[in-house]
């Protein structure tokens, strides 16, 4: 009987989903209630579209998803970048506005808006602190400069994984730079300026580690 659920929910779940996008089932595991398995998405799977259904939440159980828009002009706007443990899909639409892609190899977990419309407290605060989030990054690309942005790029990366020293930056340069609205140059030699300050090291391309935390924190404060 579990079995023929888990089934059923995978099916759902794919329903929800484009056709065609890469993903295999994986057993369920904690966080939203047992409504779907885990589906594991490829690094550059599309997970949703601009205009795709909305109505579904996905929580991250494992790598790392990048929300963007294409800008008119054929630019590319990172909106934010979701890790492990949090969710995503909030919209105040019936569409999706964003598209967003898996980073690296990824496990979500869905779970559908029920048919009354109404968001659980839960929910709610999720969608009100990815809210908050996004004005602050509003706020830091309007008025800090290119090594306040990434100090605090930097700084607000080890908080969301638990205030950890070191850890993989799963997204490239490029993602960084168009998330920061700085370009890849930039971002390149202020990462150089940092290591040579003293405050970072590269430990390889995507581990940083973070010498002197609370000098980067006075930095985007």
């Amino acid at each position: 009987m579990q079995d023929d659920m888990q089934t059923a929910a995978a099916h759902a779940m794919r329903r929800e989903l484009a056709p065609g996008r890469p993903m295999s089932i994986v057993s369920p595991t904690a966080g939203f209630p047992p409504t779907y398995s885990v589906v594991t998405f490829n690094a550059g799977a599309e997970i949703y579209a601009p205009g795709d259904k909305a109505g579904t939440f996905y929580q991250v159980e494992f790598g790392a998803v990048r929300v963007h828009r294409l800008l008119s002009d054929g630019r590319r706007q990172v909106i934010a970048f979701h890790l492990a443990g949090e969710t995503f899909g909030f919209e105040a639409d019936r569409t999706h506005s964003f598209f967003a892609e898996a980073i690296t190899q990824t496990g979500l977990r869905a779970i559908s808006r029920p048919a009354n419309g109404e968001a659980s407290p839960e929910l709610l605060t999720l969608a009100l602190r990815g809210m908050l989030r996004a004005h602050e990054h509003i706020m830091m690309i309007g008025r800090q400069t290119a090594v306040e942005r990434i100090s605090g790029f930097l700084v607000d990366m080890a908080d969301r994984q638990g205030g950890i020293e070191y850890f993989d930056l799963p997204m490239s340069r490029l993602d960084i730079a168009d998330y920061l609205g700085l370009t890849i140059e930039t971002v390149s030699r202020v990462f150089a300026k940092l290591r040579s300050a003293g405050l970072i090291k590269l430990r390889s391309i995507r581990c940083v580690e973070l010498k002197k935390l609370e000098t980067l924190r006075s930095l985007c404060a």
